[in-house]
């Protein structure tokens, strides 16, 4: 292989990984999921009193398994179809 064909190599190597790297279902699915679990925790903590304000339904139980089961999905989708860099032109 010549010089500029290994560094074209490279850089199509470093492409792909930035792509990995960058994609925007990582950064949504790693935020829900963590904000998922902070806020199921605090559902799982929550008071008499907290229950009371929201009609004895426990909003953050359930908006925290919402937003934990949907980081769970952007995250499997990213695990299922993971980027790819576009394919250079010729």
């Amino acid at each position: 292989m010549s010089d500029l064909q290994k560094e074209v190599s490279d850089l199509e190597r470093k492409s792909a990984t930035a792509a990995r790297l960058f994609d925007i279902r990582l950064i949504i699915g790693g935020l829900f999921t963590l904000y998922g679990v902070i806020v199921t925790i605090a559902g799982l903590t929550a008071s008499d009193a907290d229950l009371e304000k929201a009609e004895d339904i426990n909003i953050n139980l359930w908006t925290g398994l919402g937003m934990l089961a949907l980081g769970l999905f952007f995250l499997a989708w990213l695990k299922l179809r993971p980027a790819s860099a576009p394919e250079p032109e010729e």
